[in-house]
């Protein structure tokens, strides 16, 4: 099979001009969910479902599939579904969701083309909010459709403006009533752009992911005493912010154990500080401090909250502070299906590439799918890691090629 390489070229460049923003350098977009170029980009992937003879689905926080029963196939049997998003964080590139979602829909083009054997129906996805942009976490519309939250929870959220993501959805005309259930799946693959350089290292042109980081977030908050710069003697300081920074320091070495201690995968950021009343000439009175932990191990994830935990008792014992933690979020790591990598890694190899194996340290929908039924994770490369940026860049080659494996893997299992 050989996918058309411009035809998914043009789909992913008109896409591209839906909330394109000017830049000196690169190709800039803003599409948040709700907004004028959000409802473009839909009208238009809407389009191309329709021209391909996809039978359209909407469901009521704005999931869209497209389903395409091939001659012969069974179609009560499960399908197999493959995509991504359409929306985009501020300022944010091309690739980065719109790769995933019209690959998707060219591999069903090029399997139409094929005389490949297709036992079960194939359907094309885009979900609703994966940056999380403008609501919550970010993978919103696979949460619902994996059951992690109900469709009455994610339509009541709200934006900084206090609008609810059922009003935007009612506002582009994409608030539909079908059901769209992850569950129902026999199988689900995504591509994506890396967002690192492993491929570009290696020179090859398509990742296999086998496991997605799990993500906690915490926040730290450390109560002093604001009091005058001149006035207050340094013995007599209640500094929340020279605590935090100590905590920030102690963090830092905490993840660095970690790494060569337990998982050389973990990461720690401390990568949020706010601090009170953030005046040059006023001794901080309170700092909130927020964190990123991320691993494929959950057990490095637990010891480094643990240890987020036992510095903030003992600057609590050391200086005149008062200090709180909260593990605000908790995903753990996502496990690909054996099958469907092996699915993958023998499709790539029909198509003349090695592919990498290795692991995602970003989040996808696919981390939610996968606990509903079986998964597989695949990367294109990004030119020299750039993501969530106007100069994010995947070379048209590359998009073509991991496209060709994802059309090839959804043969697969479909067959």
């Amino acid at each position: 099979m050989q996918v058309d390489q411009e035809r998914l070229r043009r789909d992913i460049e008109r896409n591209g001009q839906f909330g394109a923003i000017d830049v000196e350098e690169g190709h800039g977009r803003t599409v948040l969910t709700g907004s004028d170029a959000d409802r473009r980009a839909r009208e238009y992937f809407v389009s191309r479902l329709t021209d391909a003879g996809l039978s359209v689905s909407v469901d009521a926080v704005g999931n869209i599939v497209g389903r395409w029963t091939p001659e012969g196939a069974d179609p009560d049997a499960a399908p197999v579904a493959a995509g991504s998003h359409l929306d985009s964080v501020p300022e944010g590139g091309i690739f980065d969701g719109p790769l995933g979602v019209y690959a998707a829909l060219e591999a069903v083009r090029t399997l139409q083309a094929s005389d490949a054997d297709l036992r079960r129906p194939v359907e094309v996805v885009s979900f609703t909010e994966e940056e999380g942009a403008r609501f919550s976490f970010g993978l919103l519309g696979s949460s619902v459709a994996t059951g992690v939250r109900t469709a009455e929870e994610a339509l009541s959220l709200t934006d900084d403006e206090g609008r609810t993501l059922e009003k935007h959805l009612q506002n582009v005309g994409f608030a539909g009533d079908d059901e769209i259930r992850a569950g129902d799946w026999s199988a689900w693959a995504e591509l994506h752009v890396e967002q690192g350089t492993t491929l570009e290292s290696a020179g090859t042109q398509v990742g296999v992911v086998d496991a997605i980081t799990g993500i906690t977030n915490c926040r730290v908050e450390v109560d002093g005493e604001a009091d005058h710069a001149g006035a207050t003697p340094m013995y007599e300081r209640s500094d929340a912010f020279t605590t935090a920074s100590e905590f920030v320091v102690d963090f830092r070495r905490a993840a660095e154990d970690v790494v060569t201690s337990i998982s050389p995968t973990a990461v720690g950021t401390v990568g949020r500080c706010d601090v009170t009343p953030n005046a040059r000439n006023i001794v901080p009175g309170h700092v909130e401090l927020h964190m990123d932990i991320r691993d494929v191990e959950y057990e490095s994830m637990n010891v480094l909250a643990d240890r987020a935990r036992q510095s903030l008792s003992r600057l609590e014992r050391d200086a005149p502070v008062r200090t709180e933690f909260d593990r605000y979020r908790d995903q753990q790591p996502s496990q690909m299906a054996d099958r469907c990598v092996e699915a993958a890694v023998g499709a790539a190899e029909a198509c003349g590439i090695v592919p990498q194996k290795m692991h995602s340290a970003a989040m996808h929908d696919t981390a939610n799918v996968s606990s509903v039924t079986d998964t597989v994770l695949l990367f294109a490369p990004s030119r020299n890691g750039l993501s969530h940026n106007p100069l994010e860049w995947t070379d048209w080659d590359d998009c073509a090629a991991a496209t060709d494996v994802l059309a090839t893997t959804l043969a697969r299992l479909a067959s």
